[in-house]
């Protein structure tokens, strides 16, 4: 079977993006979803995402993590779908569209090369000892660190991620250093099991 598939990638998150209005793709295959998405065998990507059709929506974004499973909401997968629903002409400049944490609407720049992407918001943020955790539309585990860029965010991030408390669900561990003008974070994310090069939500 042929597919017609395109990249895109937001602040280094890079995805497989598939128009499947037609319903064309089944989706529901775990192992093919994976296969699809390892870097060495597939095509390689952070995760897939589906453009669906959704009555009372622009459209619909269903999203895959690499490792094939449904994954809760992506913030630069939900830009570079925006992106994608303009270049197959189904938005001009702003969308109302449905993921699995609900509506989001996006607004894209007078230039095209920008896309601001509005969140659920926070409601709650709870303390694991010295770190903060709280849910953005994905759940995250966020902890101030100093001298980032030498942490091993891999193993560090590894063994939190798949500590009795979070294993079972998973979570995107954030190291966050704050610097004089803003701060710096590096992130360890569930489903690609790995450091990302960034995390939209």
């Amino acid at each position: 079977m042929k597919q017609v598939f395109y990249k895109y990638q937001g602040a280094g998150n890079d995805f497989i993006l598939i128009d499947n209005r037609l319903q064309q793709f089944n989706h529901q295959n775990p192992e093919l979803i994976a296969r699809i998405c390892n870097r060495r065998f597939g095509i390689g990507a952070d995760g897939i995402m589906f453009l669906q059709l959704k009555e009372a929506f622009d459209f619909e974004m269903v999203y895959y993590n690499a490792d094939g499973k449904p994954s809760s909401m992506c913030g630069n997968g939900g830009r570079c779908i925006v992106a994608f629903a303009r270049f197959l002409g189904l938005i001009e400049q702003e969308t109302n569209f449905l993921a699995v944490d609900g509506t989001h609407y996006a607004k894209i720049s007078e230039s095209g090369d920008w896309v601001s992407l509005q969140m659920i918001d926070v409601d709650q943020i709870y303390r694991d000892e010295d770190a903060f955790v709280l849910n953005t539309g994905s759940p995250h585990y966020v902890q101030l660190v100093q001298n980032l860029e030498q942490k091993n965010v891999y193993q560090d991030g590894f063994a939190i991620r798949n500590n009795e408390t979070y294993k079972n669900e998973g979570i995107n561990i954030n190291f966050v250093e704050p610097l004089n003008d803003g701060f710096f974070v590096r992130t360890f994310e569930r489903g690609v099991e790995d450091e990302t090069y960034a995390c939209g939500t």
